[in-house]
């Protein structure tokens, strides 16, 4: 039977900002999260399987701006606005979360 967790739905999007500690935490923690509560908690799928995808494509923009910074340095830019994303998104849709709406990440690729 599943059961409503507004408040771990928030954690989970919250949890991506780990990136900003640890440097891979933001990827682990929802993942773990989501395949371990995804068959207990209502939306648990549809908001991990966002979060993932864009992890997952946050993680390929990065590392396509990297020969991007050999070129004029380009790839700088690249790399901030990569960075700007994965910080401001993850606070918005967790906001929208305990408003009741879906998620929102520009920029994924549906991998999940």
């Amino acid at each position: 039977m599943k059961v409503e967790n507004k408040q771990l739905l928030i954690i989970t999007h919250l949890s991506q900002l780990l990136d900003l500690v640890t440097g891979f935490g933001g990827f682990i923690v929802p993942l773990v999260l989501w395949l371990t509560k995804r068959d207990s908690v209502i939306d648990m799928d549809e908001h991990g399987k966002a979060i993932v995808n864009f992890q997952i494509s946050m993680i390929l923009y990065a590392l396509a701006c990297i020969p991007l910074i050999l070129l004029c340095g380009l790839g700088f830019l690249g790399i901030i606005a990569v960075g700007l994303l994965c910080l401001i998104f993850p606070i918005v849709n967790a906001i929208k979360v305990s408003n009741g709406e879906d998620p929102y990440y520009p920029l994924s690729i549906k991998f999940v």
